[in-house]
Order: structure tokens, then C-alpha cells, then sequence
């Protein structure tokens, strides 16, 4: 009986081939008789990280119960406020998602600004009471939902496309 391959052939040079050796690696030592070229002083960058989509929902969520509870402590759940904080979140939210996720962070976002309304929203007692006071928050605080999200969309749609301008260059 016959069998084909599952694999496609690979390109390049075949296992017992001679390879082209290797860049020094940095941290290394340098073999002796060799000296290793000062590094370039670069100028100190802002943190970068590359979070997943579910990291992005993740740390806009808790950033926002975060300062939603803060706001609640120290200023008395002003949602005027929790709002104005709201937009900073969303844009570091649509800053910091890897290019693979990028339209995740819309999305999330108006859910993180839900998560941390719960902490502000005035609700009365119990669960009824706690889900009035979401309900009416969310509706009396539409325009910085609303601010944030087209905030944390437009984020996404410029990065999107340098992304996609960079992969027509190559």
C-alpha cells in the first residue's frame, strides 16, 4: 500500500548540511582574542507590553474596578470621574493588545467600564438595588462609554493600518 506524505517539503538546507554560524548572543561572554563593541546608549522607553485578548480585557477590567473603588474611597463615587479615568484605560487597553488582537479591545472595554460601574453605581440594598444603580449609571454615564470606546476603536483602526501598510512594503 502506498503512503504519501502529510508534510509539505521544507526549504533550505537539509539536516546534515553545514550551517552558517551563529551571531554572538547578547550577555555572552566573547571568545578569547575578541572584544565586544560598546552598546549604544538608547534614550529610557515607556513600558510596552503585548497583551493578549484576554489580557486586554483582563487588565482593563481590573484597572477599572481598581479605580472605581478608589474613586469610591476617596472621592465618594463620583462617576464624573470614574469616567474621565475611563479614557486613559481604554486607550492603554487598545495601545498594549498584540497586533493579533487588535479588535478585541473595543470590545472589552465597554465590559471593563461595566465591571468597574459596579463599585460606584449608587444601588440600594441587595441585588435589585445593586443592578438599578448599574443600569442607571450606565445610562447616565453613556457619553464617556461611548467617549472610551471610540476612543479604544479608533487606537485600533491606526494601528491596523500601519500594520497592514507595513506588510505591502515587504
Amino acid at each position: 500500500m502506498e503512503q504519501h506524505r502529510t508534510r509539505p517539503r521544507q526549504q533550505g538546507p537539509r539536516r546534515g548540511a553545514p550551517r552558517a554560524p551563529l551571531p554572538p548572543q547578547a550577555g555572552r561572554r566573547p571568545a578569547p582574542g575578541r572584544s565586544r563593541p560598546a552598546p549604544a546608549a538608547r534614550p529610557r522607553q515607556l513600558p510596552n507590553p503585548r497583551l493578549t485578548g484576554l489580557g486586554g480585557g483582563l487588565f482593563c477590567a481590573a484597572a477599572m474596578f481598581l479605580l472605581g473603588f478608589l474613586d469610591d474611597l476617596l472621592l465618594g463615587a463620583s462617576l464624573t470621574v470614574y469616567g474621565v479615568l475611563f479614557l486613559p484605560v481604554a486607550a492603554l487597553t487598545a495601545l498594549w493588545v498584540r497586533g493579533g488582537d487588535l479588535l478585541t479591545a473595543p470590545v472589552v472595554v465597554p465590559i471593563a467600564f461595566a465591571a468597574g460601574l459596579l463599585t460606584v453605581a449608587d444601588g440600594g440594598g441587595g441585588f435589585l438595588g445593586g443592578l438599578m444603580g448599574l443600569v442607571t449609571g450606565l445610562s447616565t454615564q453613556a457619553g464617556w462609554l461611548y467617549g472610551g470606546t471610540l476612543v479604544a476603536g479608533a487606537i485600533v483602526l491606526v494601528r491596523r493600518a500601519r500594520i497592514i501598510r507595513r506588510r505591502r512594503r515587504v
